[in-house]
C-alpha cells in the first residue's frame, strides 16, 4: 500500500513507528517537544493520516495506531523520487547518488548483496 505522506504527517508517523501506539495527547506532547507544535495542529495532522488510512484511532483515549509500515512509506517515497527525477531508472538513481560518495568496503558489499538478490 503505496502513500504520499507530507512532512508534518511523517513526523507523526514517526512517532508512532518509534514508539508503538500512542494517545492523542500522548502525540502532542511528544510533538510539542521535537517541534513547537501547538495541541491542535497534532490533532489536525493525526484526522488527516486516519484520513489516508495511514493510521487507526481506537479508544480509550483516542489511542492511535500506525496502520502502515516505514519500510512502505519508504518503497512509495523512493519509487515516486526515481519516478520523477530519473524517469523511472533506478540505475540513474544511484549512479547519481553514490557519485562522489566515499563507500566503505562493507557499504559496496552491500550493495553488491541486493544485486545478487535481485538476479
Amino acid at each position: 500500500m503505496e502513500m504520499k505522506l507530507f512532512d508534518s504527517e511523517l513526523k507523526v508517523m514517526e512517532a508512532l513507528w518509534k514508539e508503538g501506539d500512542l494517545t492523542a495527547g500522548q502525540l502532542a506532547k511528544i510533538l510539542k517537544e521535537q517541534t513547537g507544535w501547538n495541541r491542535n495542529t497534532t490533532y489536525t495532522v493525526i484526522k488527516k493520516l486516519i484520513e489516508k488510512g495511514a493510521v487507526e484511532r481506537y479508544e480509550p483515549n483516542f489511542t492511535c495506531r500506525a496502520v502502515v509500515t516505514k519500510e512502505c512509506v519508504r518503497q512509495g517515497e523512493a519509487t515516486e523520487l526515481i519516478d520523477k527525477l530519473f524517469d523511472g531508472s533506478a540505475e540513474l538513481f544511484l549512479s547519481a547518488y553514490i557519485s562522489g560518495k566515499k563507500l566503505s568496503s562493507d557499504e559496496i558489499d552491500g550493495l553488491r548483496r541486493i544485486v545478487e538478490k535481485l538476479k
